[in-house]
């Protein structure tokens, strides 16, 4: 059988599993089923921002955050209370998860802007979170920012958030920064330990009927799979960072590419929620058969194996590959 324990920003992982943020990891009942089923963490579901502007009884600070938001925009946002309880019972459940499980517990803040996010981080480490993870949700609509502004500030995010807290912090990005290497070595120094690469965007429909943009939620599909291993593979080695993929993972196959690309762990979230936590079981033991027939001893031992820096053809991961795919299609059957 492969070792399969690992390092994510310094916590030892029984498995490179990681249950993702979702109502499924907001009950102790599921996080005792998943760390049964072999999962090496659980990220809580996200506390956001709003909930905490909400229950501050000084409103008037917050009120200068969230100029770029538009007030229809609310209604997109879940009932907070019943997608993670609210602040006071996401505080106990981190304590008691703290006490009944030995897998690390992660807590997870989803917004944008600094705000209470320093007192309530330093809150969720009192309470028995062993990392923090920045659920970073912003879409620039604002022509004056520019793209350097945008980095910057996300940067003072983290460095903001890092001074608080002395559990290390990771950053779930969006794949639309223009130059993200970059961007991974200013929140490396900012204080960053880790990247969860991707978080998406739940895009609006437009309901034609009523004439308003309406929520849209699907599920990660294996497609979305691709974009992660191909950004996996060139930060592996070049930023100093634990790399998470997150997106598209729904059998041990995935799993197995995203070692290889570079990532540390994965995060299981759409499809954990479909089929439930002994999903975790069923991939533990088919990346331990995959490693085992591929001659690896370890999870460790295969990650970044097929990252750009170690592949013979390093432009795989770049334009050469869209150039060679051009010519496959005009060559191939009509």
């Amino acid at each position: 059988m492969a070792n399969l324990e690992v390092n994510w920003m310094g916590l030892r992982l029984k498995s490179p599993f990681i249950a993702g943020s979702s109502p499924l990891t907001g009950t102790l009942e599921n996080l005792l089923k998943l760390e049964k089923a072999g999962a090496g963490a659980a990220v809580l579901p996200s506390l956001f921002e709003e909930q905490l502007a909400a229950a501050a009884t000084d409103l008037d600070k917050g009120l200068e955050l969230g100029t770029e938001s538009y007030g229809e925009a609310l209604s997109f946002f879940p009932d907070m209370g019943s997608y993670n309880r609210g602040r006071d019972l996401y505080l106990e459940l981190i304590r008691t998860a703290r006490k009944e499980l030995s897998m690390p517990i992660i807590a997870s803040l989803n917004g944008i802007h600094p705000g209470s996010w320093c007192e309530f981080g330093r809150a969720m480490q009192d309470a028995g979170a062993d990392a923090l993870e920045l659920n970073v949700y912003a879409l620039n609509t604002d022509p004056a920012v520019s793209a350097s502004k945008a980095e910057r500030d996300l940067a003072e995010l983290v460095r903001h958030t890092v001074s608080c807290v002395t559990i290390p912090v990771s950053v779930k990005l969006a794949p639309f920064y223009t130059a993200l290497p970059n961007l991974a070595h200013k929140l490396k120094r900012a204080g960053a330990r880790g990247l969860v690469l991707f978080n998406r965007f739940y895009n609006p429909d437009l309901d034609l009927e009523k004439k308003t943009p309406v929520p849209r939620l699907s599920k990660t599909t294996q497609d979305e799979l691709w974009l992660r291993l191909r950004w996996s593979a060139i930060l592996y080695g070049r930023v100093k960072l634990d790399l998470a993929l997150s997106g598209g993972v729904s059998k041990a196959e995935d799993a197995v590419k995203a070692l290889l690309s570079g990532a540390s762990v994965v995060q299981v979230t759409s499809a954990l929620y479909e089929k439930g936590p002994e999903l975790i079981r069923t991939l533990v033991l088919g990346l331990d058969r995959w490693l085992e027939e591929n001659g690896y001893s370890s999870a460790r031992e295969a990650t970044g194996s097929l990252s750009q820096k170690s592949v013979e053809d390093p432009g795989a991961f770049e334009r050469a590959n869209y150039l060679q795919l051009l010519r496959a299609f005009r060559d191939g059957p009509r």
